[in-house]
């Protein structure tokens, strides 16, 4: 128990930009102190069409939770207690690492990257990977990392731009993959990931060097358009890229565990639930099929939950899909506003909400003739397809494309509304997306080689 550190360092926002428009986001998910977010740079419409026309450069994420494990028993921590194969993960790999409780139920989900042999780092797993390699027995040694900024770059214009920063060809990095370089003087690790669905990057470094590479970022991108993306614009993205997050579009069963709520020293977890769904935060809960992620679940390891997710894998009750809300309906519950009486729950562009400093979870039940089939939540308004879309874990038999539904709409023992949705693709952003574009019709004014 030696050298533990479970701080959560997520005070400073990396790299301030006196153009934004900012939002007192506190206690993020109860890890951390108040922290400062840009919110928007001069309208959110603008911004998310950046990262499907242009590029964005979005910095919100900043300090995200890091994670190390270093030592010989690095990756069997990491196998104990995810559902992802590691009999292939390469050094210069990057693996979204899931890790579940023993009813399979998602305990933390994020971005493992795989440094050198023995070393590993993680993103948004803590709390819980902490947790459990501090009350574990391994071979090996954790720390929190705070003084690491994360810079997201997205957009099919992206590459170009990036390249300009480094000054260096990026088309040998791959998808799922990353790998060190320069921006000025300061060392960088470059990733190709991202959750806006198109072509995208990461850029992590320290935090002392923040503000030099966004500036050059910044400037290395003004040719290609480079758009400054606030979090409005950002937690858009989950829905219509079909990428379930959490605190979002589910939550985690931590307070169900005792042992986790000692180790952080909380006395119980929480969220603000709002919804037809009620407050009951458990039916938000859910495990890796129903989110849409059974291809990264491998029984080829013993890992925690494997027995609960092995049935539920044989068996699927649910499965996710986009649901598209009807436009009148939407107009129905905005004009109520409007009428004398009762009005029905207002709808804002986004289902992502603040109540007393915190975000609150929406889930809302989504009928068929009457009868629940499923739970949507992560409600965004997409200006690219100019549609509202939310994603669904819905019954099995219920999933196929053009099946019609209703969303419940407004919170138990309040006026309701049955607003019809139609079953659609998961993810729904599906075209140009990251893990298909082939960089190599990309221009690169720089020489490279295949990696």
């Amino acid at each position: 128990m030696e050298n533990i550190e479970t701080t959560f360092p997520l005070a400073v926002h990396a790299s301030f930009d006196p153009k934004a428009d900012y939002y007192l986001y506190s206690r993020i998910a109860g890890l951390g102190e108040d922290t400062m977010l840009p919110m928007e740079y001069g309208g959110w419409r603008d911004e998310v069409m950046s990262w499907k026309d242009s590029c964005s450069i979005h910095t919100g994420l900043n300090n995200a939770p890091t994670f190390r494990v270093k030592g010989p028993d690095a990756l069997k921590f990491f196998s104990d207690h995810s559902v992802n194969s590691f009999a292939k993960f390469p050094v210069g790999g990057i693996k979204h690492c899931i890790m579940c409780n023993e009813q399979g139920l998602i305990m933390a989900h994020g971005v493992l990257l795989r440094l050198a042999e023995d070393e590993f780092e993680s993103f948004f797993l803590a709390p819980y990977a902490v947790y459990k390699f501090f009350t574990g027995s391994y071979n090996a040694t954790g720390e929190m990392i705070g003084d690491q900024f994360i810079f997201q770059i997205a957009g099919p214009k992206s590459l170009e731009a990036l390249e300009n920063a480094v000054n260096e060809s990026l088309h040998d990095l791959r998808f799922g993959r990353h790998r060190m370089s320069r921006i000025g003087d300061a060392d960088v690790r470059v990733t190709r990931m991202g959750m806006a669905g198109s072509l995208a990057y990461e850029i992590h470094g320290k935090t002392r060097d923040a503000q030099s590479v966004y500036n050059a970022v910044l400037k290395a991108g003004e040719e290609f358009g480079i758009k400054k993306i606030g979090f409005t614009a950002y937690q858009l993205s989950h829905t219509e890229a079909g990428f379930p997050q959490g605190f979002m579009h589910f939550s985690y069963p931590w307070g169900e565990d005792k042992g986790l709520m000692e180790f952080m020293k909380m006395p119980g977890f929480y969220i603000p639930c709002r919804g037809s769904m009620g407050p009951d935060m458990s039916l938000r809960y859910r495990n890796p099929v129903e989110l849409g992620w059974s291809k990264t679940i491998k029984f080829d390891h013993d890992f925690i939950g494997r027995e609960a997710l092995e049935k539920e894998a044989a068996n699927p009750a649910r499965n996710m899909v986009t649901l598209v809300w009807n436009v009148d309906d939407i107009m129905d519950v905005c004009l109520s506003q409007y009428k004398q009486g009762e009005h029905y729950m207002p709808m804002s562009h986004s289902h992502f909400g603040q109540e007393s400093g915190h975000g609150v979870l929406y889930a809302d039940m989504v009928l068929k003739n009457g009868k629940q089939i499923g739970i949507s939540s992560g409600r965004n308004y997409s200006y690219y397809y100019r549609e509202m879309l939310s994603l669904c874990s819905i019954d099995t038999g219920f999933e196929a494309p053009g099946t019609e539904v209703t969303v419940l709409w407004g919170d138990p023992g309040t006026k309701q509304k049955e607003i019809r949705a139609t079953v659609s693709r998961f993810p729904y952003f599906n075209e140009n997306r990251n893990e298909n574009v082939d960089v190599d019709s990309i221009p690169c004014r720089f020489n490279h080689t295949a990696y």
